[in-house]
């Protein structure tokens, strides 16, 4: 797996991302769950970065 970047320069995008350290110890079965919860909070991201 590709290491995730230690920062993006986004608090918020940053927190979302922490959230994927989680993978590896997770049964892979359980990883479209995290990376559903990482889409979604990117994507409530980039909704408030356009609404401002």
């Amino acid at each position: 797996m590709t290491e995730i970047p230690e920062g993006t320069g986004d608090e918020r995008v940053d927190a979302v991302l922490a959230g994927l350290e989680r993978l590896p110890g997770l049964p892979a079965g359980e990883h479209a769950a995290v990376f559903d919860d990482a889409f979604a909070g990117l994507e409530e991201t980039l909704a408030a970065m356009d609404e401002q």
